[in-house]
């Protein structure tokens, strides 16, 4: 645990205190198995660690204004606490609001304390995420995602409606939580400065860079925590293993003969690929063991399963679930196997802050221990700068390029992120002051990147606006496609019905089309490998966005059969993503000027259209288009002359 500042006297915490530095070396116990009875909810929450702290914790942030918590994973923090200070009376006469970096957890997290609280979900226990508001007049205690505080703050900078705000998992860090830190922070100062009522914040985490939080939020006291619900035990291999997946089926098997029957095992993997081949190999194995050793039930476990896939892992049996990585935050398994790699998306450079425009490295590498010292793993943000730098001037941030940053973006990023707003029509800047236009403070209007609103504003100049919706919103959701592996020749025999010569854009359309003229039929769905869930999220998304559409009086028409129109306005709005074909049958993306090829998963794989844009480029062996429309070159010119002219000057240059 690195070194915690230095709070004032009167705020640190006796030896053996239950806030003393956390022990890391208490013996290891098994989980209770999944399936057995459920315990009374009540009696749960007094076996958490931090409930004999209860009153200690209440009493200290009741006098602090910032406090920095340090708390283990399974102690209780992000249930309990905001229960605590609401049944304390602390933050009653406004909301207190809850922060997650990701959206599932907001929503369990606010089912969970709605069930502790015995009441509904959305009365006095709610959520909001992106395109879902489950809240109402009398939520008190309110989850949501870092990116919907941010949103509210546009209309109310000083964020009046909340009395606490909690930030959790902070080591999570990405452009939008350091953005969030600096709102809260000001928000902090200035309801101080204009004698409003204060605005209490505790930043939250497992693990974290104790005192760059600390020395950030005015040197606020750190309190740490000990104890976890499930202590754990953790064995290493002796050796580095070359080949982890043939290590891992080893340690599985191994498992099987010698540990109870009752007992599950979760595996961790890297990604889709490598769970469903070890999936394959541990059912072809398990076959040809002797009785003795007892039935096995595999079940691969990913985000594009359906959700009836995913809810096996939860079904009380012998089995081996497989799962990516990423699932480490809320997994509860009796036994686990992780081979400490996975996939991480990182910029260009490495940087926190990227600059260049929708280009994702996605890197194996190790993972450190998430409750070792420091962080369990950099991840680095995917968000495009610009969408931040349009945020902070919705928010009336007047001097955006010295934001207060936790950790400040380079110059070069912030210019080429102001670059990019000018280039869409966003922003004006003379010198250094950068200030939104009309046409930027309509985009900012939209939870979405700066060239998606862009292409939905400009939708009705091509007759088509019901028809971009949907393609945006597809783009805003994860893959409506289900591609499983050992049905590799089904899938594209059932969705050739589907493909356009146009593009992955229009095929998706398609795809969408069907979907609707069949009312969402999940049978349908099935047959046609579409993840019925997320074609539900895909509704919700795009009668949220049309409801921004119509508020705005935008002439919502459709282009109906004819797609001309629709591929023009996306070459409008992408046209900074834009490829062309090269004599030598590569292609080279104008922007950039780097070579890029497109994925294998397009259905313009195996075309060679002569230009076209993309949704963003990926970086794994090569650097790969992904969601294609073919475009005339023609078109890209007319969105952006200027824009084309110098890059020609470059190229000739």
């Amino acid at each position: 645990m690195p070194r915690d500042p230095d709070p004032p006297p009167a705020k640190r915490f006796k030896p053996g205190s239950p806030f003393s530095r956390l022990d890391k070396k208490k013996p290891g116990m098994l989980l209770p198995r999944a399936g057995h009875a459920p315990v009374n909810v009540d009696a749960q929450r007094k076996q958490l660690p931090i409930y004999q702290s209860r009153t200690q914790l209440i009493n200290q942030i009741r006098q602090l204004h910032s406090a920095v918590f340090i708390g283990e994973t399974g102690s209780g923090k992000t249930t309990q606490i905001p229960q605590y200070l609401y049944e304390a009376g602390i933050g009653r006469q406004g909301i207190i609001g809850i922060t997650q970096p990701r959206r599932v957890a907001a929503i369990s997290l606010a089912a969970r304390v709605a069930e502790e609280k015995k009441v509904q979900l959305g009365k006095l226990v709610g959520y909001t995420v992106r395109f879902e508001d489950v809240t109402s007049s009398e939520t008190k205690l309110k989850f949501m995602t870092d990116g919907m505080l941010l949103r509210e703050a546009i209309g109310d900078p000083l964020l009046l409606r909340y009395t606490v705000v909690i930030l959790d998992e902070a080591h999570e860090r990405t452009v939008h939580t350091d953005v969030l830190f600096g709102v809260v922070k000001a928000a902090q100062r200035k309801r101080i400065e204009q004698n409003k009522i204060p605005l209490k914040v505790v930043v939250m985490s497992a693990t974290m860079d104790v005192d760059l939080f600390s020395q950030y939020f005015n040197k606020s006291p750190v309190l740490y925590l000990e104890g976890r619900q499930h202590p754990i035990q953790i064995y290493y291999t002796k050796q580095p293993q070359s080949d982890y997946l043939q290590a891992a089926l080893v340690s599985i098997f191994q498992i099987h003969q010698e540990a109870p029957a009752s007992h599950d095992i979760l595996v961790f993997m890297t990604g889709q690929e490598e769970i469903e081949a070890l999936a394959r190999t541990c059912r072809d194995i398990s076959k040809h063991l002797p009785e003795s050793c007892g039935p096995m039930t595999v079940v691969p476990l990913y985000a594009s399963l359906p959700p009836a896939q995913q809810l096996r892992v939860f079904q009380p049996a012998p089995k081996v679930p497989a799962a990516p990585q990423t699932l480490t935050p809320h997994a509860e398994p009796v036994l686990a196997l992780t081979c400490c790699l996975c996939f991480t998306g990182v910029q260009e450079g490495g940087s926190l802050h990227k600059h260049r425009r929708n280009l994702h490295h996605y890197l194996r590498h190790q993972i450190r221990d998430r409750h070792g010292d420091g962080e369990s793993q950099t991840l680095q943000s995917r968000c495009n700068l610009a969408s931040v730098i349009l945020q902070l001037l919705a928010l009336g941030v007047p001097d955006v390029l010295n934001f207060d940053f936790m950790s400040k973006p380079s110059p070069e990023s912030l210019r080429t992120a102001v670059e990019q707003l000018c280039i869409l029509g966003a922003v004006d800047r003379k010198d250094d002051h950068v200030s939104l236009t009309p046409l930027g403070k309509k985009m900012a209007c939209f939870p979405l990147e700066p060239r998606f609103s862009k292409t939905l504003l400009i939708s009705p100049d091509f007759s088509c606006a019901e028809e971009v919706l949907t393609i945006i919103s597809l783009l805003s959701v994860d893959s409506v496609l289900y591609n499983p592996p050992a049905r590799r020749d089904d899938v594209l025999a059932v969705r050739r019905k589907f493909i356009s010569s146009e593009g992955d854009h229009m095929t998706l359309l398609n795809i969408y089309r069907a979907f609707k003229k069949v009312s969402g039929n999940k049978d349908w769905c099935r047959e046609n490998f579409v993840n019925s869930r997320n074609m539900g999220l895909v509704l919700e998304v795009r009668a949220q966005l049309r409801d921004i559409c119509i508020k705005m009086n935008m002439k919502l028409e459709s282009s109906l059969s004819d797609l001309t129109n629709v591929r023009r306005c996306l070459a409008h709005g992408l046209f900074m993503n834009a490829a062309e074909l090269q004599p030598d049958g590569s292609y080279v993306a104008l922007d950039t000027h780097q070579p890029v090829a497109i994925h294998p998963s397009s259905v313009l794989f195996q075309a060679k259209p002569a230009c076209v844009v993309f949704n963003e480029l990926l970086h794994t062996s090569r650097c790969y288009m992904r969601d294609l429309c073919l475009v005339d070159a023609e078109w890209l010119q007319e969105a952006a002359p200027e824009y084309f002219r110098r890059k020609l000057r470059a190229t000739k240059s």
